[in-house]
């Protein structure tokens, strides 16, 4: 039996609406049109992080909104973090800021170097890749140290063991820097 028109028109008119929601839902993340539950660790359209602040009104009322900050996620955008990794990372989405102090917690560097988020998760493991070099920490080693268990090498970490020099003058010769490599991708 041939289709007919009006059931024709009904099926072009739902694949129109469908084509319209998943061209609206995919790409074009703004920080700012996120709520509280997806905004920590999206990346925007435009590869800028997305970060969660909490106000607090005179009333005490706590409101907590979603803006853009200014650190750019390298080769990623339009990103919401899955709830899989969120867990598998053990990262919290309604973190208000995202510290370094927190690779100093052996139960954190453990999820974070953890297969299931290092290999998985290149959101996660990029931004804390660089929140890592921020301390002069290359988080490959750090996760080296952390899967050895070896508190030598967690001591050299945490006293600057690990940490790289700043630029050093002698006397005219050239002054040395340290390179941070990019976050090696998953495998």
């Amino acid at each position: 039996m041939a289709p007919s028109s009006s059931s024709l028109i009904v099926f072009a008119f739902i694949a129109l609406a469908c084509a319209l929601c998943v061209q609206s839902t995919s790409g074009n993340i703004a920080c700012e049109d996120l709520k509280e539950d997806s905004c920590a660790y999206a990346v925007s359209s435009s590869g800028k992080r997305c970060v969660l602040e909490k106000h607090v009104r005179r009333s005490g009322e706590e409101k907590y909104t979603c803006r853009a900050s200014d650190i750019e996620a390298e080769k990623l955008k339009d990103w919401i973090e899955t709830d899989k990794c969120i867990e598998a990372c053990g990262v919290d989405r309604h973190a208000l800021g995202i510290s370094s102090d927190s690779l100093l917690e052996p139960q954190f560097t453990h999820k974070l170097c953890s297969s299931a988020c290092y290999r998985s998760c290149p959101n996660i493991v990029d931004l804390y890749f660089n929140l890592a070099a921020g301390e002069g920490v290359y988080l490959p080693k750090l996760c080296e140290a952390q899967r050895g268990h070896g508190r030598r090498e967690m001591a050299e970490i945490k006293s600057s063991g690990m940490v790289a020099p700043g630029p050093e003058s002698d006397g005219g010769k050239p002054v040395s820097f340290y390179i941070v490599a990019p976050a090696p991708p998953p495998y």
